[in-house]
């Protein structure tokens, strides 16, 4: 198989639909913060500050059917809900973590790019 640029991320590729899932902001976010175990919906919203119930609810929901996340209600009363990784889901586990550290690593770094870039593009204050 090869990876080179416009043969993986082609329209019908099996690899763009994985892309599209997970590359969300909020789609890995989620999915890391269910690497320590079940969550329940309430749990999530507190874990993944800022994001509202709905797009938490949506985003769940994208996941589960897609296969990443499996959604448990237990026959209690009231019922309780827990959403969990799937044995699909565990797989991307890794990859995160990896993505997390470099975020952590680098995200300064954008940061301050993005800073100079915006001082840059602001005009001077003051008056000719």
């Amino acid at each position: 198989m090869s990876f080179r640029p416009g043969t993986v991320f082609l329209a019908d590729c099996p690899a763009r639909l994985a892309m599209e899932i997970i590359a969300s902001k909020w789609a890995v976010v989620t999915l890391f913060a269910l690497t320590d175990g079940p969550m329940r919906h309430g749990e999530l919203v507190e874990l993944n500050g800022g994001i509202s119930r709905k797009v938490l609810t949506q985003t769940l929901r994208r996941l589960q059917g897609n296969g990443l996340v499996e959604r448990r209600v237990y026959a209690e009363a009231p019922p309780r809900v827990e959403y969990s990784l799937t044995e699909l889901g565990r797989t991307l586990e890794e990859p995160i973590k990896m993505l997390t550290a470099w975020a952590r690593t680098h995200g300064e770094a954008i940061v301050a790019f993005r800073e100079a870039a915006e001082a840059e593009d602001t005009p001077a204050r003051g008056g000719s």
